[in-house]
């Protein structure tokens, strides 16, 4: 049975702000700011040097109307 992958909410655990450089995109974090990420980018070796460090965490699973609409927007018009 296949798995059904899921993005995920990360979190900026910085006091400065964060630039994360995917394969996909470019992510500009606030101190504090959490944002979602599809889960394709959850793969990304970039993002996950990212976690390794602790310099963000995961706060939890996307919801399917989170990630409906994070894909609508990275879609773009």
């Amino acid at each position: 049975m296949a798995r059904d992958r899921r993005g995920m909410l990360i979190k900026n655990l910085s006091e400065r702000p964060l630039t994360i450089r995917m394969a996909t995109r470019k992510l500009e974090l606030e101190a504090g700011e959490e944002i979602a990420v599809t889960a394709e980018e959850v793969r990304d070796t970039v993002l996950r040097e990212h976690l390794q460090i602790r310099s963000i965490a995961v706060v939890r699973p996307t919801t399917n109307e989170e990630n409906e609409q994070l894909e609508q927007e990275l879609e773009g018009p």
